[in-house]
C-alpha cells in the first residue's frame, strides 16, 4: 500500500479538481476545499487508505449515500484512490452548525436561538428518518441506514439549507435492531450504543442531544466516560439549560430505552416546535 503524501494547495489529486485550501482535519481524515476544472467550488475528504477497516466501512456506506437523494443529505460526486488516499468529492459547504454555535457564543454570548434550532435542525431530522426507515429508490427495496453520528459539526449548512454529511460510521440495518461494535462521539451516544446495539431512534437520541448544545450551550450529559464501557448507565439528563416547555419533549427523546423515544426524529422537532414558537 502506497503511504499517504503531505496534500498541498495548488495540486490536483484529480485532473480537473485542483486544491485550495485546507477546511479542517479530524479523526484520521482531511477535508479541503478545491476548484472544478469549470470553476465549481466543491469540497474533497482525503482518507489515508492505510487504515483498511475504517476506509471499507466508509466506502461501502458512500456507495449506498451516493445512490440516494434526499434534499437534506449531502451529494457525493465522485470516490477514488490517489497517492495513499481515499477520495471522496462532495459538495461544498458554508459551514456547519458548529460553527453557528460558535459565532453565537462569540458575537452575542447566547446559545442560538430556540427558533433557528428548530428551523435547522428540522431539516436534519427529515434526512434522519429518511435514512432510518427502509424505502424503495429506483423500484429497489433499500434497508435503513444508521448514521451514527449525528452532530452539529456532521450537519452542514448551505445557505439556509441544512444537510447531514459524514457517513464513516453508518450501517445498513436489516432489522428493527442490529448488533455492531459500539462507535460513534461519546458525547451524543446513545445507551444501546454502549451494549453494542443499534436502532432506528438511536440517531434521534444523538439529534436531541445536538438540540439541548445548541439551544442551551451545553451537553445534558457533562461527564460522559472516556470510552465504550459496556455496563456504563448514562444518569439522567441535565436538563436545566431548556425551557420548562422543551424539558419534556427533549426528555423523551433521550429516554434510556429506544422504545419510550418519539416515533421518528420529525415529530420530535414539529412538538420542539410547537412548543417554543
Amino acid at each position: 500500500m502506497t503511504p499517504a503524501v503531505q496534500l498541498r494547495t495548488g495540486e490536483e489529486p484529480y485532473p480537473g479538481y485542483r486544491l485550495r485550501r485546507l477546511i479542517g482535519r479530524g479523526g484520521f481524515a482531511e477535508v479541503w476545499a478545491a476548484q472544478t476544472a469549470d470553476g465549481r467550488p466543491v469540497a474533497l475528504k482525503f482518507l489515508p487508505a492505510g487504515n483498511r477497516r475504517a476506509i471499507s466501512r466508509e466506502v461501502r456506506a458512500l456507495q449506498v449515500v451516493q445512490n440516494l437523494h434526499h434534499p437534506n443529505l449531502v451529494r457525493v460526486e465522485r470516490i477514488w484512490c490517489h497517492l495513499g488516499y481515499i477520495v471522496v468529492a462532495m459538495e461544498l459547504a458554508d459551514g456547519s452548525l458548529q460553527d453557528v454555535r460558535d459565532v453565537f457564543r462569540k458575537d452575542f454570548g447566547t446559545p442560538v436561538n430556540a427558533e433557528l434550532v428548530c428551523q435547522f435542525l428540522r431539516q436534519a431530522a427529515a434526512a434522519i428518518d429518511f435514512l432510518n426507515l427502509p424505502c424503495s429508490e429506483d423500484g429497489e427495496r433499500r434497508a435503513a441506514i444508521h448514521h451514527g453520528d449525528v452532530k452539529p459539526s456532521n450537519l452542514l449548512l448551505f445557505g439556509d439549507t441544512v444537510k447531514l454529511a459524514d457517513f464513516g460510521l453508518a450501517s445498513l440495518k436489516a432489522a428493527h435492531a442490529i448488533w455492531q461494535t459500539p462507535a460513534g462521539t461519546l458525547a451524543y451516544a446513545a445507551p444501546e450504543v454502549y451494549q453494542g446495539r443499534v436502532s432506528d431512534r438511536t440517531d434521534q437520541f444523538a439529534l436531541a442531544v445536538t438540540y439541548c448544545e445548541l439551544r442551551g450551550g451545553r451537553l445534558p450529559f457533562p461527564n460522559a466516560p472516556p470510552g465504550f464501557r459496556r455496563h456504563y448507565v448514562p444518569p439522567p439528563p441535565d436538563l436545566t439549560m431548556l425551557t420548562a416547555r422543551e424539558v419534556p419533549v427533549i426528555a423523551r427523546a433521550l429516554s434510556p430505552m429506544p422504545a419510550d423515544r418519539w416515533p421518528s426524529c420529525t415529530e420530535m422537532m414539529d412538538r420542539l416546535s410547537q412548543v417554543v414558537g
